[in-house]
């Protein structure tokens, strides 16, 4: 059954609650969901251009955060401390594309240092990995999902803008030789890379890593979204199906698997191989949502279907203590709606862009 809508009072940016006392548990919303996640967009700057995610021909729709406006690596240090003494655990560094920030190595070993935070991950496309994976996993990186959306070159080039097919499978293969665990990433288009689907498993599966699939979402009010381009969870299981045997869900107690839910292909085994899908459209997770975004010039989004922020730079630039921070965290996840309303319309997507909010 589908999480009931509901309207809960909303945040506007720049606006910070004044509670008179701190929650007692300030990572709990209003439906019972324990926040142990946080997503941190490092930068909005990405050196790839992805049809659905930030093409070309948006042009001057999108506008870049100018440097003194995006979180320094102190501030974010400080800022990811808080979130850890509240209960976070798991922090993933996200784009436009975390590689490109000046520095991002050191700032892997700041937040793989700070005390409660058990995982430090990155979501990346993958074209600077391969000089970057060995020195990111020496900093306490644990794990890397990288964008792979075909194998053809040509494809790749197309729907990336400007993306290097060789340099992105060659950054997978040093991620997994330098000891991350790997996932790739494919936003799964009706006639764009549907015939590849059982190509992209098998390819990740040879280079030792997991293959996931995401169904197409509508960002930016909308305007990238191509509803005829929508492949359902259920077309994507069963076309692997078809090929590959059975699906077989699977259940990892202990573990956070995100917002991605997974399936055993093949005999059970040490070397079962598995498949995550992503359902945001069709059958989507917001019950148990665990997660928080942070962007790069520091807006506290509670989800990404929706725009309500509440602005951490603003409190730590206004000379804010640790417990004003708190205050405001609190502040944003009291907000956190039981549900996103994207509709396989295309309706209901949020203004926000996909580049600035890292998935």
């Amino acid at each position: 059954m589908a999480t009931p809508r509901v309207h809960l009072p909303v945040l506007q940016r720049d606006q910070v609650p004044h509670a008179a006392q701190i929650p007692a548990d300030p990572l709990v919303d209003l439906f019972a969901r324990r926040i142990r996640y946080l997503r941190v967009s490092v930068t909005d700057r990405c050196n790839y251009r992805c049809s659905y995610c930030m093409p070309e021909d948006l042009g001057d729709q999108l506008t870049f955060a100018s440097k003194s406006a995006v979180l320094t690596f102190e501030e974010l240090e400080r800022v990811i401390t808080v979130f850890a003494r509240a209960g976070v655990r798991k922090v993933r560094l996200t784009g436009g594309e975390p590689t490109v920030r000046k520095g991002i190595v050191d700032l892997v070993a700041r937040v793989a240092g700070i005390a409660g935070i058990e995982q430090v991950v990155m979501t990346t496309n993958g074209h600077l990995l391969d000089e970057l994976a060995a020195p990111l996993a020496a900093a306490g990186l644990s794990a890397v999902n990288v964008s792979l959306d075909t194998l053809d070159p040509g494809r790749f080039a197309t729907l990336t803008g400007r993306g290097d097919l060789r340099r992105v499978l060659a950054g997978i293969d040093a991620a997994v030789a330098a000891g991350l665990t790997v996932k790739t990433n494919a936003v799964a288009l009706r006639g764009v890379n549907e015939a590849e689907l059982v190509a992209l498993c098998e390819d990740a599966w040879e280079r030792g890593a997991v293959p996931r699939f995401i169904e197409h979402m509508p960002m930016s009010d909308g305007q990238l979204y191509v509803t005829e381009a929508e492949l359902s969870s259920g077309e994507i299981r069963s076309r692997l199906e078809a090929a590959l045997g059975p699906l077989v869900a699977q259940d990892r107690p202990g573990v956070d698997p995100g917002p991605a839910r997974y399936w055993a292909v093949g005999p059970l085994g040490a070397g079962q191989r598995e498949v995550g899908i992503i359902s945001a459209m069709t059958d989507h997770f917001c019950d148990d949502c665990n997660r928080l975004r942070l962007t790069a010039t520091g807006d506290l989004h509670a989800c990404l279907g929706h725009d309500d922020a509440v602005n951490l730079r603003d409190v730590v630039r206004a000379g804010g203590s640790d417990d004003d921070l708190v205050r405001a965290i609190a502040g944003a996840v009291t907000g956190k709606r039981a549900g996103h309303v994207f509709e396989r319309s295309g309706a209901g997507a949020p203004g926000k862009h996909m580049i600035g909010i890292g998935g």
